[in-house]
Protein backbone atom coordinates (compact mmCIF):
# COMPACT_ATOMS: atom_id res chain seq x y z
CA UNK A 1 0.00 0.00 0.00
CA UNK A 2 2.69 2.32 0.73
CA UNK A 3 4.20 1.97 -2.59
CA UNK A 4 0.82 2.65 -4.13
CA UNK A 5 0.31 5.89 -1.90
CA UNK A 6 3.67 7.41 -3.24
CA UNK A 7 2.28 6.65 -6.68
CA UNK A 8 -0.78 8.51 -6.26
CA UNK A 9 1.10 11.27 -4.84
CA UNK A 10 3.01 11.67 -8.40
CA UNK A 11 0.29 11.21 -10.46
CA UNK A 12 -1.95 13.58 -8.41
CA UNK A 13 -2.20 16.27 -10.03
CA UNK A 14 -1.80 14.41 -13.53
CA UNK A 15 -4.92 13.46 -15.58
CA UNK A 16 -5.77 9.73 -15.49
CA UNK A 17 -6.61 8.22 -18.43
CA UNK A 18 -10.18 7.25 -18.00
CA UNK A 19 -13.69 7.96 -19.68
CA UNK A 20 -16.85 7.49 -18.85
CA UNK A 21 -19.91 7.60 -21.35
CA UNK A 22 -23.47 6.85 -20.98
CA UNK A 23 -26.76 7.27 -23.46
CA UNK A 24 -26.96 11.15 -21.15
CA UNK A 25 -23.31 11.81 -21.74
CA UNK A 26 -22.64 10.57 -25.59
CA UNK A 27 -19.03 11.90 -26.84
CA UNK A 28 -19.55 15.25 -27.83
CA UNK A 29 -18.70 15.39 -31.21
CA UNK A 30 -20.25 13.58 -34.16
CA UNK A 31 -17.10 13.18 -35.79
CA UNK A 32 -15.50 10.97 -33.32
CA UNK A 33 -18.68 9.26 -32.74
CA UNK A 34 -18.23 8.05 -36.67
CA UNK A 35 -14.71 7.22 -35.79
CA UNK A 36 -15.64 5.22 -33.06
CA UNK A 37 -17.51 2.95 -34.77
CA UNK A 38 -15.47 1.68 -36.84
CA UNK A 39 -13.24 -1.37 -36.38
CA UNK A 40 -10.19 -0.73 -34.01
CA UNK A 41 -7.35 -2.88 -32.07
CA UNK A 42 -8.07 -1.45 -28.88
CA UNK A 43 -5.66 0.72 -26.48
CA UNK A 44 -7.11 0.45 -23.15
CA UNK A 45 -9.52 -1.43 -20.93
CA UNK A 46 -13.25 -1.21 -22.37
CA UNK A 47 -16.44 -2.04 -20.28
CA UNK A 48 -20.24 -1.41 -21.19
CA UNK A 49 -23.10 -1.99 -18.70
CA UNK A 50 -26.48 -2.25 -20.38
CA UNK A 51 -28.73 -0.35 -18.36
CA UNK A 52 -31.71 -0.91 -20.39
CA UNK A 53 -31.93 -2.14 -24.02
CA UNK A 54 -29.98 -4.48 -26.14
CA UNK A 55 -26.73 -4.42 -28.38
CA UNK A 56 -24.72 -6.32 -30.70
CA UNK A 57 -20.90 -5.86 -30.51
CA UNK A 58 -18.18 -7.45 -32.42
CA UNK A 59 -15.17 -8.48 -30.08
CA UNK A 60 -12.36 -10.38 -31.86
CA UNK A 61 -14.45 -11.16 -34.85
CA UNK A 62 -17.73 -12.99 -32.90
CA UNK A 63 -20.84 -11.05 -31.86
CA UNK A 64 -21.73 -10.66 -28.80
CA UNK A 65 -25.42 -9.91 -28.09
CA UNK A 66 -25.44 -7.93 -24.75
CA UNK A 67 -29.04 -7.36 -22.97
CA UNK A 68 -30.27 -5.29 -19.70
CA UNK A 69 -28.11 -5.96 -16.64
CA UNK A 70 -24.89 -7.31 -18.66
CA UNK A 71 -21.71 -5.95 -18.88
CA UNK A 72 -19.13 -7.02 -21.56
CA UNK A 73 -15.19 -5.85 -20.64
CA UNK A 74 -12.65 -6.24 -23.24
CA UNK A 75 -9.15 -6.20 -23.18
CA UNK A 76 -5.76 -4.09 -25.05
CA UNK A 77 -4.85 -5.42 -28.06
CA UNK A 78 -8.79 -6.93 -29.47
CA UNK A 79 -10.14 -5.89 -32.02
CA UNK A 80 -13.73 -4.24 -31.49
CA UNK A 81 -16.20 -3.53 -33.91
CA UNK A 82 -19.31 -1.03 -31.64
CA UNK A 83 -22.69 -0.91 -33.69
CA UNK A 84 -24.37 1.74 -34.84
CA UNK A 85 -25.99 4.08 -32.01
CA UNK A 86 -29.52 2.87 -30.29
CA UNK A 87 -31.53 5.29 -29.37
CA UNK A 88 -33.55 2.86 -26.96
CA UNK A 89 -30.54 1.66 -25.40
CA UNK A 90 -29.43 3.41 -21.88
CA UNK A 91 -25.68 1.98 -20.79
CA UNK A 92 -22.66 3.74 -19.11
CA UNK A 93 -19.07 2.67 -20.72
CA UNK A 94 -15.78 3.20 -18.84
CA UNK A 95 -12.10 3.04 -20.79
CA UNK A 96 -9.01 3.19 -18.65
CA UNK A 97 -5.32 2.08 -19.81
CA UNK A 98 -2.78 -0.20 -18.30
CA UNK A 99 -1.52 2.60 -16.46
CA UNK A 100 -4.34 3.94 -14.45
CA UNK A 101 -5.11 0.19 -13.69
CA UNK A 102 -1.14 0.13 -12.24
CA UNK A 103 -2.37 2.83 -9.51
CA UNK A 104 -5.09 0.29 -8.24
CA UNK A 105 -4.09 -1.27 -4.86
CA UNK A 106 -4.48 -5.11 -6.38
CA UNK A 107 -4.75 -6.84 -9.01
CA UNK A 108 -8.04 -8.54 -10.78
CA UNK A 109 -7.91 -11.61 -12.58
CA UNK A 110 -10.47 -11.19 -14.18
CA UNK A 111 -9.47 -8.84 -16.67
CA UNK A 112 -6.87 -11.81 -18.41
CA UNK A 113 -10.36 -13.85 -18.83
CA UNK A 114 -9.31 -17.00 -17.28
CA UNK A 115 -12.87 -18.26 -17.74
CA UNK A 116 -13.30 -17.34 -21.15
CA UNK A 117 -15.87 -15.23 -20.96
CA UNK A 118 -15.83 -11.88 -21.57
CA UNK A 119 -19.54 -10.64 -20.29
CA UNK A 120 -20.78 -10.99 -16.80
CA UNK A 121 -24.56 -11.01 -15.92
CA UNK A 122 -24.95 -9.55 -12.70
CA UNK A 123 -27.73 -10.56 -9.42
CA UNK A 124 -30.34 -7.44 -8.77
CA UNK A 125 -28.60 -6.51 -5.86
CA UNK A 126 -24.84 -6.77 -7.68
CA UNK A 127 -26.42 -4.67 -10.63
CA UNK A 128 -27.53 -2.18 -8.89
CA UNK A 129 -24.35 -1.57 -6.81
CA UNK A 130 -22.54 -1.42 -10.08
CA UNK A 131 -24.81 1.13 -11.31
CA UNK A 132 -24.17 3.25 -8.82
CA UNK A 133 -20.25 3.39 -9.25
CA UNK A 134 -20.88 4.17 -12.86
CA UNK A 135 -23.12 6.92 -11.56
CA UNK A 136 -20.42 8.24 -9.14
CA UNK A 137 -17.87 8.27 -11.90
CA UNK A 138 -20.32 9.61 -14.38
CA UNK A 139 -20.80 12.62 -12.28
CA UNK A 140 -16.85 13.39 -10.78
CA UNK A 141 -15.56 13.37 -14.32
CA UNK A 142 -18.50 15.15 -15.70
CA UNK A 143 -21.02 16.88 -14.05
CA UNK A 144 -19.02 18.07 -11.17
CA UNK A 145 -17.68 21.97 -11.39
CA UNK A 146 -14.60 21.26 -9.58
CA UNK A 147 -11.79 18.59 -10.40
CA UNK A 148 -11.96 15.54 -8.44
CA UNK A 149 -8.63 14.04 -6.41
CA UNK A 150 -7.08 11.21 -8.14
CA UNK A 151 -7.51 9.15 -5.13
CA UNK A 152 -11.07 9.48 -4.98
CA UNK A 153 -11.47 9.01 -8.65
CA UNK A 154 -9.44 5.60 -8.51
CA UNK A 155 -11.06 4.47 -5.08
CA UNK A 156 -14.53 4.32 -7.08
CA UNK A 157 -12.67 2.53 -9.90
CA UNK A 158 -11.12 0.00 -7.48
CA UNK A 159 -14.41 -0.78 -6.00
CA UNK A 160 -16.11 -1.20 -9.53
CA UNK A 161 -13.55 -3.94 -10.26
CA UNK A 162 -13.92 -5.60 -6.95
CA UNK A 163 -17.61 -5.83 -8.22
CA UNK A 164 -17.15 -7.34 -11.55
CA UNK A 165 -13.98 -9.73 -10.37
CA UNK A 166 -16.28 -10.93 -8.01
CA UNK A 167 -19.51 -11.22 -9.86
CA UNK A 168 -17.23 -12.86 -13.08
CA UNK A 169 -16.08 -15.56 -10.72
CA UNK A 170 -19.13 -16.28 -8.94
CA UNK A 171 -20.04 -20.12 -8.22
CA UNK A 172 -17.24 -21.01 -10.48
CA UNK A 173 -13.67 -20.14 -8.54
CA UNK A 174 -12.32 -18.92 -5.51
CA UNK A 175 -11.17 -15.25 -5.18
CA UNK A 176 -8.72 -16.17 -4.02
CA UNK A 177 -5.96 -14.79 -6.47
CA UNK A 178 -3.21 -16.88 -4.80
CA UNK A 179 -5.11 -20.30 -5.68
CA UNK A 180 -2.35 -21.88 -7.65
CA UNK A 181 -4.32 -23.30 -10.12
CA UNK A 182 -5.72 -20.28 -11.17
CA UNK A 183 -2.39 -17.85 -10.63
CA UNK A 184 -0.48 -20.42 -13.09
CA UNK A 185 -3.22 -20.64 -15.45
CA UNK A 186 -3.26 -16.89 -15.91
CA UNK A 187 0.41 -16.59 -15.80
CA UNK A 188 -0.03 -19.15 -19.11
CA UNK A 189 -2.22 -16.48 -20.65
CA UNK A 190 0.27 -14.32 -20.21
CA UNK A 191 3.38 -16.60 -21.57
CA UNK A 192 0.90 -17.16 -24.64
CA UNK A 193 0.63 -13.76 -24.91
CA UNK A 194 3.67 -12.63 -24.82
CA UNK A 195 5.65 -15.22 -26.94
CA UNK A 196 2.68 -16.26 -29.60
CA UNK A 197 5.01 -15.22 -32.52
CA UNK A 198 7.58 -17.59 -31.37
CA UNK A 199 5.15 -20.18 -31.05
CA UNK A 200 7.38 -22.01 -28.12
CA UNK A 201 6.39 -26.00 -27.64
CA UNK A 202 4.35 -26.81 -25.01
CA UNK A 203 7.32 -28.21 -23.04
CA UNK A 204 9.15 -24.69 -23.05
CA UNK A 205 5.65 -23.12 -21.85
CA UNK A 206 5.41 -25.52 -19.00
CA UNK A 207 9.59 -25.62 -18.07
CA UNK A 208 8.98 -21.35 -18.02
CA UNK A 209 5.75 -21.77 -15.36
CA UNK A 210 7.92 -24.60 -13.64
CA UNK A 211 5.56 -27.25 -14.08
CA UNK A 212 4.93 -30.79 -15.34
CA UNK A 213 3.52 -31.04 -19.07
CA UNK A 214 1.15 -32.99 -16.90
CA UNK A 215 0.16 -30.41 -14.61
CA UNK A 216 -0.01 -27.82 -17.44
CA UNK A 217 -2.39 -29.55 -19.25
CA UNK A 218 -4.49 -30.60 -16.16
CA UNK A 219 -4.89 -27.24 -15.47
CA UNK A 220 -5.39 -25.35 -18.71
CA UNK A 221 -7.54 -28.47 -19.25
CA UNK A 222 -9.68 -27.28 -16.04
CA UNK A 223 -9.98 -23.47 -17.12
CA UNK A 224 -10.22 -23.91 -20.79
CA UNK A 225 -11.77 -26.74 -21.65
CA UNK A 226 -8.74 -27.54 -23.85
CA UNK A 227 -5.38 -28.72 -24.06
CA UNK A 228 -2.51 -25.91 -24.45
CA UNK A 229 -1.33 -27.04 -27.75
CA UNK A 230 -5.05 -26.52 -28.50
CA UNK A 231 -5.52 -23.05 -26.68
CA UNK A 232 -2.13 -21.66 -28.02
CA UNK A 233 -3.45 -22.92 -31.37
CA UNK A 234 -6.66 -20.95 -31.40
CA UNK A 235 -5.03 -17.88 -30.05
CA UNK A 236 -2.86 -17.98 -32.78
CA UNK A 237 -5.39 -18.53 -35.21
CA UNK A 238 -7.74 -15.50 -34.05
CA UNK A 239 -4.46 -13.61 -34.48
CA UNK A 240 -4.28 -14.65 -37.80
CA UNK A 241 -7.27 -13.56 -38.19
CA UNK A 242 -7.45 -10.20 -36.71
CA UNK A 243 -4.29 -9.08 -38.51
CA UNK A 244 -6.19 -10.75 -42.00
CA UNK A 245 -8.74 -8.49 -42.04
CA UNK A 246 -7.18 -4.86 -40.19
CA UNK A 247 -3.88 -5.09 -41.74
CA UNK A 248 -2.68 -4.64 -44.73
CA UNK A 249 -0.34 -7.31 -44.68
CA UNK A 250 0.22 -10.17 -47.65
CA UNK A 251 -0.13 -13.78 -46.41
CA UNK A 252 3.45 -14.19 -46.87
CA UNK A 253 4.44 -11.26 -44.96
CA UNK A 254 1.59 -12.23 -42.25
CA UNK A 255 3.19 -16.05 -42.11
CA UNK A 256 6.66 -14.58 -41.18
CA UNK A 257 4.72 -11.95 -38.68
CA UNK A 258 3.27 -15.01 -37.24
CA UNK A 259 6.33 -16.72 -36.69
CA UNK A 260 6.28 -19.56 -39.63
CA UNK A 261 8.69 -20.25 -42.15
CA UNK A 262 6.74 -21.20 -44.95
CA UNK A 263 3.81 -19.22 -46.35
CA UNK A 264 1.73 -22.23 -47.19
CA UNK A 265 2.32 -24.32 -44.42
CA UNK A 266 0.79 -21.24 -42.78
CA UNK A 267 -2.39 -20.85 -45.74
CA UNK A 268 -2.40 -25.28 -44.95
CA UNK A 269 -2.79 -24.31 -41.18
CA UNK A 270 -5.30 -21.41 -41.26
CA UNK A 271 -7.69 -23.93 -43.73
CA UNK A 272 -7.27 -26.99 -41.08
CA UNK A 273 -8.21 -24.60 -38.22
CA UNK A 274 -10.73 -22.92 -39.73
CA UNK A 275 -12.62 -25.12 -42.29
CA UNK A 276 -11.41 -22.26 -44.90
CA UNK A 277 -8.86 -20.64 -46.98
CA UNK A 278 -6.99 -17.53 -46.07
CA UNK A 279 -9.24 -15.94 -49.89
CA UNK A 280 -12.14 -17.66 -48.42
CA UNK A 281 -12.40 -16.36 -45.20
CA UNK A 282 -11.21 -12.60 -46.64
CA UNK A 283 -14.53 -12.97 -49.07
CA UNK A 284 -16.85 -14.00 -45.93
CA UNK A 285 -15.83 -10.63 -43.74
CA UNK A 286 -16.11 -8.65 -47.05
CA UNK A 287 -19.74 -9.63 -47.23
CA UNK A 288 -20.61 -9.44 -44.15
CA UNK A 289 -19.75 -5.93 -43.76
CA UNK A 290 -21.68 -4.71 -47.12
CA UNK A 291 -24.60 -6.27 -45.68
Amino acid sequence: MQDTNSKLKNVKNDRLSIKIVSNNNPYLSSDIQQKLLQPRKLTSYFMVLIDSGSITYNLDLQDITLAEGHLLFAMPDQFFTPPPKNADLKYFKVLFDENTLALLPQQYPFLVNPLNSQTIIFDNATRERVRKVFEILNQILHIDEHPTDTEIILAYLNSLLAELNSAYFENKEPLNILNTNLSKFIEFKLVVETHLTEQPSVNAIAEKLALTTNSLYRIVKEYSGVSPKDFFTKRLVIEAQRKLQYSNLSVKELAYELGFNDPDYFSRFFKKCTGKSISEFLDGQQDSSRQ
